[in-house]
């Protein structure tokens, strides 16, 4: 298995995370800021992402090409990178095949990634030992990988808590005919502890479809049966916001909001999370009228 390792020079022991992301958009930026808000407290963070995502973050931003980590390891946080293979060419349609990417993070970057903290949990043994594993959700594996290591396992969920809580609970939903049956009801949802009612047609659209049997089903199935066994549970939420979902959520297990997260400033940018190239429209809007472009 080809990587890219970028190491920092040893420091006293501390707590020590090695950061999962899932290789999606959305995923990633959440992921690489709290990682990095975490570096900024005195953890080392070892950042694993896929060679995809680091392809296209270079091709995006390529002052950031090679490790997007680096400008922060020069203002002292320590913060190791690394990529790995999710079992796919770089070249190939993660959107148009997502059922064999799916598949392949489950069966190929699983293997790739228990490897790499194999590796990292020896070589870190005399001078940071790992502390954690911090992984996405969705990922159906990290609980293995964490009890294999002798570490704990943190949750990070990146969206809200309510759809934490649906996903959580789709035994109820089972149960009350709101998913995966022939012929779905279409009445309000009301018995999901700390959730006000919604409307079925609000759920997320994953949780709408008739046919559950996909790659991306069961993996849906299987990452919240894994959750299960996270020792804490990290949400990108706001307390005050959710309160009552996350307070539900917070007699089950330990599950905090965090959120909140995103970088301190929107004016310079420090890592590399886009996948696409980024433009400044500013030159065109000063061509307009004032008060003429509606966003």
């Amino acid at each position: 298995m080809e990587d890219q390792v970028h190491t920092n020079t040893n420091h006293p022991k501390r707590p020590h995370a090695i950061f999962i992301a899932y290789p999606l958009q959305g995923h990633v930026i959440p992921s690489v800021h709290l990682a990095i808000k975490l570096a900024s407290h005195g953890f080392k963070i070892t950042f694993i992402n896929t060679h995809f995502i680091q392809h296209h973050t270079s091709r995006a931003q390529p002052k950031f090409a090679g490790n997007p980590f680096a400008y922060l390891q020069e203002s002292g946080l320590d913060i190791d990178y690394t990529t790995v293979s999710d079992g796919l060419p770089v070249e190939f349609d993660r959107s148009l095949g997502h059922d064999q990417f799916m598949a392949s993070l489950l069966h190929v970057f699983s293997a790739n990634v228990d490897e790499v903290v194999g590796k990292v949990v020896k070589s870190s043994a005399d001078t940071t030992p790992v502390t954690c594993i911090i992984a996405d959700t969705f990922f159906v594996w990290p609980s293995k990988i964490a009890r294999k290591f002798g570490i704990i396992y943190v949750s990070f969920w990146t969206e809200t808590a309510l759809a934490f809580s649906l996903c959580y609970h789709l035994d109820l939903l089972r149960m009350h005919v709101h998913f995966a049956c022939q012929d779905v009801r279409e009445d309000t949802i009301d018995y999901i502890p700390g959730v006000r009612a919604i409307d079925p047609k609000d759920m997320m659209s994953y949780l709408q479809d008739a046919d559950t049997t996909s790659v991306c089903h069961q993996i849906i199935f299987n990452a919240f049966k894994e959750s299960r066994g996270a020792h804490f549970h990290l949400c990108n939420t706001v307390q005050e916001i959710e309160s009552e979902t996350i307070s539900a959520l917070q007699a089950k297990m330990k599950f905090y909001a965090i959120g909140p997260i995103f970088p301190t400033t929107f004016s310079k940018n420090i890592t590399a999370t886009s996948l696409w190239s980024e433009s400044d429209c500013t030159q065109w809007l000063n061509t307009k009228p004032h008060g003429s472009v509606n966003i």
